[in-house]
């Protein structure tokens, strides 16, 4: 793919990546959400006096439904991938390149999943905390905190002395 700089592209249904449909909302499955695009472009680098270097551009979008950590409802977070990613002979060399530099570097493996590659990218990209900018409905009070909030609407039954206690005697 790569020697002959190929491009392949398409869609998945949102369903068929697992992981990735494991983090929607309840309410909201995978099942609705719209499909994956997705696009991979290969070629060959040249270098000077060592063979050529594979790179893969990945890009690939999503519309996911999660659940907002503040209300519990589906919020939609738009995922976007555009990645350009190395490929080397082994896991050491990966190892190694990955920590010498920016790039994203991969062990190439006899046979690459192209839909697996995608959906950990855009595992990489879910927000770590997915919320609404603001909630559609108000959060609802948790069980007795009712009852906090009647409790600091009453005056403090002590705010009469406090005021008695600043008055001058005559």
């Amino acid at each position: 793919m790569a020697r002959d700089a190929q491009s392949l592209s398409g869609e998945w249904a949102a369903s068929e990546l697992l992981r990735l449909a494991e983090s929607a909302a309840p309410e909201a499955p995978a099942t609705e959400w719209p499909a994956i695009d997705w696009a991979a472009r290969a070629e060959l680098r040249a270098q000077r006096g060592a063979e050529p270097q594979i790179w893969l551009h990945l890009k690939g979008q999503a519309q996911v439904r999660l659940s907002c950590q503040r209300c519990l409802q589906p919020v939609q977070e738009d995922l976007s991938i555009d990645r350009w990613i190395r490929f080397v002979r082994d896991e050491e060399m990966a190892a190694e390149l990955d920590a010498e530099g920016d790039d994203d570097v991969l062990a190439l493996s006899g046979r690459l999943d192209l839909q697996q590659l995608v959906e950990d990218e855009l595992l990489l990209a879910l927000p770590l905390v997915p919320r609404h900018e603001q909630c559609p409905q108000p959060l609802p009070l948790a069980v007795g905190e009712e009852d906090i909030a009647e409790e600091v609407e009453k005056p403090n039954p002590f705010a009469a002395l406090a005021a008695l206690k600043g008055k001058p005697k005559s």
